[in-house]
């Protein structure tokens, strides 16, 4: 009987297919409420739901619903769907919306993602699967905002404390796969979903190989032995070869991202807004394009992206003054003999620390002084950027589809759990953003954001610096694969791997 076991299981294994992907840093928590880093936000969207979701054209479909209809401008109704089990086997029901909605905006819970429920009055489950969510007043993300991922109910309901709950690094969803290995740096492993409520996905494991190292996993994606990475602009301009181009489908597209320097607001250098406006004009972002991305991206010029509504076309980011920028430093108070010193702080595993180095030397030439800390992502993230030790930071965000300025531009995100680690604050933004939220008419709304978007960019509380391409490799082993403005992936469960192609 045991070697009948190990028979079937030696047989499984042969025959399971296996997607190999790479991550780069430690997840913090593979919480969806509590996930604000890009490596807990990645592996959570393969473990759990939201009630809706956006498809390949960039709709809004029903998910863990079955349908959705506002009975009036304040009032949304939700029905779900029957067919839904959490991968412990207990029900999905209304009980576990509620009980999202009363953990996330919770008191005792620190989560940036609390901001987009706040102008709820209500949410009530009217019966086991169906969910009555009633706005203080018409809200322009009033569906966006349940693209949140659902937390089980059973699973929680008596966890004293769900920051620190033994749930973040071993969760409980209703995704289309379910997490079977995870211990810090790492690989993860997540198993298929065989009663996931559309179908069990054809790919049997996929394995997240931790590789802080970009060249370790550009390396093993050259060997083979990843089915699917990211590419940057040099490696796909020198360093790819005919036999790779054999091995992957290669996608590009601008990304639903930028990259910045962040100041510390509340350093003394930093709250001169000459100083600020000096380092902008000292840098230039088109070089950063040029030598960093061989012309895969574009200069960013603030915080909405090209292609939405909020994006204001009449604002240019500024060119290198050197003159100017030298001039502003002066009235400041910092000459040759006096310096602006200043450490800009990131982190490894991106080409961050290239920009760091290439920003260094064209501040020099300003005859600013910049010292550079690089440090593995966790670290950065949970003893330099939460808790806002830092004097400038290198970052980026991605950007949803719809902006929403409150949860890094508002002044009351700047808190514990917030994503206004930078301490900005200007009290007409403040009140463009409360604004917008009330506002429903898309013009309207898009001329708010414009005016948002300038006063932001007046105020230099970051250097906006490039918008890259995304360069997506795929193995063409794996099909059927769909580019998307949302990506390759949002058809994964049906992707299968050929394992002879």
């Amino acid at each position: 009987m045991k070697f009948l076991i190990l028979l079937f299981l030696f047989l499984v294994n042969i025959f399971a297919s296996t997607l190999n992907l790479a991550i780069s840093a430690n997840p913090s928590r593979i919480n969806p409420i509590l996930s604000t880093d890009s490596a807990s936000s990645e592996v959570a969207g393969f473990l759990f739901n939201s009630l809706i979701k956006y498809d390949k054209h960039a709709k809004i479909v029903p998910s863990l619903a079955t349908s959705y209809e506002f009975k009036n401008p304040t009032t949304l109704i939700f029905y779900l769907r029957h067919d839904v089990s959490w991968s412990d086997g207990a029900p999905f029901s209304a009980k576990d919306v509620l009980f999202t909605y009363k953990t996330i905006i919770s008191p005792k819970i620190f989560t940036p993602y609390a901001s987009s429920f706040k102008h709820i009055k209500s949410v009530e489950a009217l019966d086991d699967y169906t969910v009555k969510v009633t706005y203080k007043y018409p809200y322009f993300k009033a569906l966006e905002t349940w693209m949140m991922e659902i937390l089980p109910e059973h699973i929680l309901k008596n966890d004293k404390d769900i920051m620190t709950s033994k749930f973040n690094q071993a969760p409980i969803g209703t995704g289309a796969y379910t997490l079977k290995k995870f211990t810090t740096s790492s690989d993860i492993e997540l198993d298929a979903n065989p009663h996931y409520f559309i179908h069990k996905p054809y790919i049997d494991k996929i394995i997240f190989h931790y590789l802080p190292d970009s060249s370790a996993s550009f390396l093993m994606l050259k060997s083979g032995l990843l089915d699917m990475g990211s590419l940057s602009a040099l490696q796909l301009t020198r360093q790819i070869d005919e036999n790779f181009k054999k091995q992957y489908n290669i996608y590009e597209s601008p990304a639903h991202a930028y990259e910045y320097l962040g100041f510390n607001l509340k350093n003394k250098k930093f709250k001169d807004p000459r100083v600020r406006k000096a380092l902008s004009l000292a840098i230039n972002r088109q070089e950063l394009v040029n030598i960093l991305y061989f012309g895969h991206g574009k200069v960013c010029s603030g915080p909405f992206l090209p292609g939405t509504g909020a994006f204001n076309p009449h604002i240019k980011a500024p060119k290198q003054d050197i003159k100017k920028a030298t001039a502003l430093l002066k009235e400041a108070g910092y000459d040759k003999a006096h310096p602006l010193r200043f450490e800009i702080t990131t982190s490894t595993g991106s080409t961050r620390s290239y920009i760091a180095q290439i920003l260094q030397h064209q501040l020099k030439q300003s005859g600013v002084i910049v010292t550079l800390r690089v440090m593995e992502w966790q670290a950065f993230l949970n003893t330099v950027v939460l808790p806002r030790h830092f004097e400038a930071v290198l970052l980026g965000w991605s950007v949803g589809l719809k902006p929403d300025a409150y949860s890094i531009w508002h002044s009351e995100s700047d808190k514990k759990g917030g994503f206004n680690f930078v301490g900005y604050h200007n009290k007409k933004v403040d009140r463009l953003i409360k604004k917008a939220e009330r506002t429903v008419e898309s013009e309207k709304f898009d001329a708010i954001y414009q005016k948002i978007f300038q006063l932001i960019v007046d105020d230099n509380p970051y250097l906006f610096l490039v918008i890259p391409n995304s360069i997506t490799v795929v193995s063409k082993k794996i099909s059927p694969i769909s580019p998307s403005i949302i990506g390759v992936m949002h058809n994964i469960i049906d992707w299968k791997i050929e394992p002879n192609k």
